[in-house]
């Protein structure tokens, strides 16, 4: 390593890149995407809308979003060959890790998929974010022994993303909810999945190549896993009266849960706020309300006990089951989300790009005398 280095474990606080995306205020819990706050996208824009603001840098105007719209829609369908991959795949697979073969194979069939140039990762980016809602449903459909639904032309990309997983239009209040939902998980800025897409960029490789590997880093616990691992936590409580005596359990037994705390939040996450509104709605509407109460319950005595708070995905999880969503679902979720950030990222990587290539401190043996082997 180089004199001067210096190790920061996990490379907390590195600035490693400059961005117009994504202004994320972690001491003050405010998030701003291209300038926008969160909570007036979440609540007043489309998901689409928000894709083209991340692409563009601007709002849409009427006559630029219904041909962006029309473009999506466009893109919609998926191979034929890549639904006989997922009959092929054995039905346990992880759905993430099926996502992932589903990018790459998705990529050898883009007309795109070797030029790296503005344009065409604009034109890559809006297949991908069409294709991957279309993926993640079929896939999800044929390993149920189902037939993948159709793209439905008349709806929205969140309503069409309910509609082709469950086979049925959803309520207005259920495609509100999921459409804020992906607003929401759309970009974060640095997170260790947008890192990983920016990483594989910086070395020119492709689009899809870039994406296929932020869905591998989302797939951790860490990371993407947490809104599952806070349903599972729900669904282990069971019941609306038992939150209090679970809660003492896991503080006398320091048990670690997910979905509380951030590590770059100090004030809170706001998209959390955001999301226990809608959860709330979506479970009293769909009639499972005692996910919502279990969750409310949860958060205030852990808050209490330990001072600790919600982040995105803690409301995410009981809104998620609400809309018909099986758990092992929620992390290709939010990749269908997040993909509209990871390709932003991408694109601006693209544009001015440098290799990214850290250092290691080395602390293995000094250097050694070669011994034959047979003297060893």
């Amino acid at each position: 390593m180089s004199e001067g280095g210096q190790l920061i474990r996990g490379l907390e606080g590195v600035v490693a890149a400059e961005t117009r995306l994504c202004d994320l205020d972690g001491a003050n819990g405010r998030l701003a995407y291209v300038g926008f706050d969160i909570d007036d996208l979440a609540r007043h824009a489309t998901f689409e809308e928000v894709a083209y603001l991340l692409w563009h840098g601007d709002l849409p105007g009427k006559a630029q979003l219904d041909c962006f719209t029309t473009e999506l829609i466009a893109a919609r369908a998926i191979p034929a060959e890549l639904v006989q991959a997922f009959r092929l795949m054995p039905r346990a697979t992880d759905p993430m890790r099926v996502l992932q073969a589903a990018v790459a194979i998705l990529g050898t069939h883009d007309p795109d998929t070797t030029d790296n140039s503005h344009e065409a990762n604009r034109r890559k980016a809006a297949r991908l974010l069409s294709q991957m809602a279309t993926a993640i449903c079929a896939h999800h459909r044929v390993r149920s022994g189902q037939e993948p639904v159709a793209p439905a032309a008349d709806l929205p990309h969140a309503a069409n993303f309910l509609y082709m997983l469950t086979g049925k239009r959803p309520t207005a209040t259920a495609a509100k909810a999921f459409d804020a939902s992906l607003t929401l998980y759309a970009e974060h800025e640095i997170n260790a999945s947008t890192f990983t897409t920016r990483v594989i960029t910086s070395t020119q490789s492709d689009m899809h190549s870039a994406v296929a590997g932020g869905v591998g880093a989302l797939k951790g616990p860490l990371h993407g896993g947490a809104g599952e691992a806070v349903m599972r936590t729900l669904m282990e409580i069971g019941e609306v009266a038992s939150v209090e005596r679970f809660t003492t359990e896991a503080v006398a037994t320091k048990r670690r849960l997910m979905g509380f705390g951030h590590r770059v939040y100090k004030a809170g996450d706001p998209r959390a706020a955001i999301l226990r509104g809608m959860a709330e709605d979506a479970c009293r509407q769909s009639g499972q309300f005692k996910w919502y109460e279990m969750a409310v319950g949860l958060h205030e005595r852990i808050k209490k006990a330990k001072g600790l708070i919600p982040n995105v995905d803690f409301y995410s999880a009981p809104l998620f089951y609400s809309l018909g969503i099986p758990v092992d679902l929620f992390t290709p979720v939010i990749a269908a989300g997040r993909i509209a950030g990871w390709t932003a990222n991408i694109i601006e990587q693209h544009d001015d790009n440098r290799l990214i290539r850290p250092r290691a401190d080395y602390k293995g043996p000094g250097r050694r005398t070669w011994v034959p082997l047979e003297k060893r």
